[in-house]
């Protein structure tokens, strides 16, 4: 097995290092390989890497308030937990999510390169391809989930605002041709946005973030004030209990709710690269997403609770609650906030990263715009309304099979970047074929060995309760079931482990071949 470790070096004229380790190509030295080479690819200049601690805090603030997220937290209680279960599982998955997303962040301050790029030490040139469609497919189908969630808010509150009727008009497809309608303008909203670039999705997080907060602390008076006071909402009892009927809800919703942002702590360097430091992303981030998650989360299981407390089950779909009222002005209100809500997590969490995932694929021909495109396309292509029709399906099925590659890939990003190469990149071998990342024709033995072994062991073991979902009762391989609810976390150990272990043993070899 042929892997490439290079020695750790301090910056030499090729990349020069900038106050605060950061390093960037030297002027004149820019690759110019056009099958790894365009300019959204290339690392971001120093002097341009300005987003500040606020920048990410508000980033994840925008990405964090969201319907999905509202639906997993009030899914929770759905699926039988009270208002504190649901919390403490919500918070404590997105504190054990942080740290993988902190550790990956790094290279983006330091290097000013994106995802797939930081990929291509690991599996090399052409072999980063691999877990850049896997997290493009990924976000392809996220960014329909969330559109379809999005247009259908919408044509939910207007059809309410209006008097009723929209749901009446002729079908297309099985739905109302005033859905598509809603769902097409609200696809083209987003794309508009994110067409023009990553200063403009910037300045629209700012702004998005503090309204978003706004808007879910509206809706919570509203259901108390509905409900009589915040005492109902607190006192809804658990269906579980914490005796043996809770643990086996909690450690698949735990895994579900660390999937819900494993994609993020993949393709977090896509943002952190424009970092002012390490400090910035360090705090924004540990700002930004655990607390505004639990925030959120509390936000959403006291309103849930609420409606059960109100309506005799709980309403786990803000929209649905939402549109209960009669008041012409709180049903725009929500509108606004549904579309505030929706564009802030949508653009940032599920185009960016397929946009440099599939510049990547044909730097050539496909730029950052073009990729944006093309994931806008194919998101619309799938069936999103089928993985939110229930919350074991949404939660379980989808949630854990997708946490569970995830966490794999992650996996052999962290091994590679902290335990193999101890941070310490050749720059601009990321974009030469001649470079220390080519390993075999451009792919990496130990990473796709790490990525194979992994990912069996997160799902191969994927199951469903008859009638939930598409599995077989047993799981796909019935002796890895006991693994699959704990996919995310199996996923990243065994690839961490193996990866690390593999190339330790081919530098090894090299070490005794030089000197027998």
């Amino acid at each position: 097995m042929t892997a490439t470790i290079p020695p750790e070096r301090s910056a030499g004229p090729s990349d020069p290092a900038a106050p605060g380790g950061r390093v960037e190509l030297a002027p004149g030295t820019t690759p110019d390989d056009p099958r790894f080479v365009n300019e959204d690819l290339l690392p971001v200049p120093v002097a341009q890497r300005r987003w500040t601690t606020y920048n990410f805090a508000a980033l994840w603030v925008g990405m964090a308030h969201n319907i999905p997220s509202w639906l997993l937290a009030s899914g929770l209680v759905a699926l039988g937990m009270d208002w504190k279960q649901a919390v403490l599982t919500i918070a404590l998955a997105n504190v054990v999510v942080l740290l993988p997303m902190l550790l990956t962040g790094h290279a983006g301050p330091k290097y000013g390169i994106p995802f797939p790029v930081l990929a291509r030490a690991s599996f090399g040139l052409r072999g980063a391809n691999l877990p850049a469609l896997v997290r493009a497919g990924v976000a392809c189908a996220w960014f329909g989930i969330q559109t379809w969630i999005g247009g259908q808010g919408i044509f939910v509150l207007l059809d309410k605002a209006f008097g009723g009727g929209w749901a009446d008009a002729s079908r297309i497809g099985g739905q109302p041709w005033t859905l598509w309608l809603c769902f097409a303008l609200f696809w083209a909203l987003e794309l508009a946005i994110i067409y023009r670039g990553m200063e403009a999705l910037r300045r629209f997080e700012n702004w998005a973030a503090p309204f978003v907060i706004v808007g879910a602390l509206v809706l919570l008076g509203w259901i108390a004030y509905k409900a009589g006071g915040l005492g109902p909402l607190l006192d809804q009892p658990s269906k579980l209990g914490w005796g043996a009927d809770f643990w086996p809800v909690f450690f698949p919703a735990l895994m579900g709710m660390i999937a819900f942002w494993a994609t993020l702590s993949l393709n977090i360097p896509d943002f952190t690269r424009f970092g002012a430091g390490q400090r910035s992303q360090v705090l924004g981030q540990s700002l930004g997403l655990p607390t505004t998650m639990t925030l959120f989360a509390l936000l959403s299981v006291l309103v849930t609770s609420g409606s059960q407390a109100v309506y005799g089950a709980p309403v786990w779909d803000p929209v649905a609650l939402a549109a209960k009222t009669d008041n012409v002005f709180g049903l725009l209100f929500a509108l606004v906030t549904v579309l505030v809500a929706t564009l802030s997590v949508n653009i940032a969490a599920n185009v960016v990263s397929p946009a440099y995932d599939l510049a990547n694929l044909a730097p050539k021909r496909i730029d950052f715009r073009k990729g944006a495109l093309i994931t806008g396309v194919v998101g619309v292509l799938i069936m999103p309304w089928k993985l939110t029709a229930t919350p074991e399906l949404y939660i379980f099925t989808w949630l854990g099979l997708v946490g569970g590659l995830l966490g794999t890939v992650a996996g052999i990003l962290i091994a590679d970047y902290w335990l193999v190469r101890r941070t310490v990149l050749d720059l601009p071998g990321l974009y030469r074929a001649d470079g220390p990342y080519w390993y075999r024709g451009g792919w990496n033995p130990a990473a796709v060995l790490a990525f194979l072994v992994g990912g069996v062991l997160a799902v191969g073991g994927s199951h469903s309760a008859p009638g939930t979902g598409p599995f077989p009762e047993d799981g796909l391989i019935p002796f890895l079931k006991p693994l699959s609810d704990y996919g995310w976390a199996v996923g990243l150990a065994a690839s961490l482990l193996l990866y690390t272990a593999l190339m330790r043993r081919a530098a090894a070899g090299r070490s005794s071949a030089r000197s027998s």
